[in-house]
């Protein structure tokens, strides 16, 4: 790590150079305090370095100073920590929580002055309180502010980037968590006030969760995959094997995955917008859209995101297995029986034209609809979605997204062709795997067709324009002299 040098013996800093290139630095004559930080790890330093590119002067207390000060840069006075506790107003505690005890020396030090507490725990709700309430009711006499936690050493360091720039802060100090809060934004993030200090042990959970928003639809494409491939399994594989004693177990790490695969992503891509028409059809039954919708559907409609980013993953995965299909050795041998048989039977040409145009058509559907796919899920990243407005992301993924539903079921069912409608295919009275997986896709677009009914369309989007119809009925059934002076209106 490049340090900072003071050349010269003049009051003002010649020349800094910090970390990554940036030339910046403190001078003397400015108007930001002095910062000081308890603790010299990973954080601490790489907090140290955002401070003195912002303007700060920073001061980082250390049990060991000697040894500490070879890891910060030479303008960072690293000392003490009941000599940089007294040279600051704001003190940042980089420590972990068995160590808060360590500062009960100089309690009379830090009265009156503004704790940031950015520890983290290892687990889920480790203890009865937050680490900040437990620090709180060390030090009553400070004001104690829970921030930064949220942030990692390398997004510090680096600068935030558009997944790392919020910093959730909280303090049941208003002064302190407004000073916190400013100095987040010198620091260019961009701080979110949560309130009192309650709210810090669900701040301290925010780092400990994995992947939160993404368990309910993750769960859901493994049971939809679960199914499936087990349905494929018993039609294509148990089947034959009770039925003729034919073994195609070979085909279940490639043909039967492969068979899964895209019916979990059209299902998937259904899920997505059968979750807005039922939303749809919740505000036009109770004529309004100020009513809540139902738990389970609004966590469904919170992660419409996920469930079409998982649509496109399997998508993607199905192609990869199409294009190693041909690729098999099974399929190299069939290929040859198939020639031989030709030639045995003294048949010159096999051409069938039904079947070439049906094979046309089934993979230029399926490339069409992956292309839109793709587009839905580039628009769905947030340096993409922050140069769109909002016109132009709902047509994206609205309009293109029913588009592309609508022509993956057409793909799926120019898979499928004829086969519906043959005996054979129904093995265990198990109708084809696409009769099922275009079920779903089918109604979806049915609702929606029913959506863009006219009569239905014009209610709705008076309902979502904020007309309560359910307001106005109530209003015509109560007698005219008793409807309240604010509901006049005159035209």
């Amino acid at each position: 790590m490049d340090s900072i040098s003071l050349m010269g013996s003049s009051p003002a800093i010649k020349a800094s150079f910090l970390p990554n290139g940036v030339k910046n630095g403190p001078r003397e004559g400015s108007s930001k305090p002095s910062v000081a930080i308890i603790g010299s790890g990973d954080f601490s330093k790489c907090l140290a370095i955002r401070l003195l590119r912002s303007g700060f002067h920073v001061v980082v207390g250390s049990r060991q100073p000697k040894r500490a000060a070879e890891f910060f840069p030479h303008v960072v006075d690293v000392t003490h920590h009941e000599d940089a506790v007294g040279k600051a107003s704001i003190i940042f505690l980089a420590i972990r929580r068995e160590h808060y005890s360590s500062l009960w020396d100089i309690k009379h030090l830090l009265v009156g002055k503004t704790l940031v507490d950015v520890s983290n725990n290892r687990r889920l709700n480790q203890y009865p309180e937050s680490n900040a309430e437990y620090l709180a009711s060390l030090f009553p006499e400070s004001d104690v502010v829970k921030g930064f936690n949220v942030i990692s050493a390398w997004a510090m360091q680096s600068g935030p980037k558009d997944a790392s720039r919020q910093v959730y802060i909280c303090s049941n100090s208003v002064e302190a968590r407004q000073q916190v809060i400013e100095l987040a934004r010198q620091l260019s993030f961009i701080p979110v006030d949560m309130g009192t200090l309650s709210l810090a042990k669900e701040i301290e959970n925010m780092p400990l969760r994995l992947f939160s928003d993404w368990k309910g639809p993750v769960l859901t494409a493994v049971a939809i995959s679960i199914f499936f491939f087990a349905y494929s399994f018993i039609r294509d594989i148990i089947h034959p094997y009770v039925k003729n004693r034919q073994s195609f177990f070979y085909k279940i790490p490639l043909e039967i995955v492969n068979r899964t695969l895209p019916v979990v992503a059209i299902t998937l891509l259904s899920l997505v917008y059968l979750a807005g028409q039922l939303a749809a059809a919740h505000q036009i039954f109770y004529g309004t859209k100020f009513r809540r919708f139902p738990r389970w559907l609004q966590g469904w409609l919170q992660s419409r995101k996920q469930l079409g980013l998982l649509s496109f993953f399997f998508a993607c995965i199905h192609v990869l297995y199409s294009l190693c299909m041909p690729m098999r050795r099974s399929e190299r041998y069939l290929l040859l029986n198939m020639a031989y048989q030709q030639v045995h039977a003294n048949i010159e040409n096999s051409w069938n034209e039904e079947e070439v145009w049906r094979v046309e058509m089934y993979v230029s559907f399926g490339i069409m609809s992956l292309g839109l796919l793709s587009l839905l899920a580039v628009t769905s990243i947030p340096s993409v979605n922050s140069t769109l407005n909002w016109r132009e992301f709902s047509f994206i993924q609205s309009t293109l997204g029913y588009i592309a539903l609508l022509i993956a079921t057409f793909h799926a069912l120019l898979f499928g062709w004829k086969r519906a409608f043959e005996e054979e295919s129904y093995r265990f009275y198990m109708p084809p795997t696409f009769v099922v997986a275009v079920a779903l896709p089918v109604t979806v677009i049915v609702g929606k067709a029913v959506l863009m009914m006219p009569c239905v369309a014009w209610r709705l989007k008076r309902i979502r324009r904020g007309c309560d119809d359910s307001q106005h009925h109530a209003d015509r059934e109560r007698p005219a002299a008793h409807v309240s002076p604010e509901r006049v209106t005159i035209m």
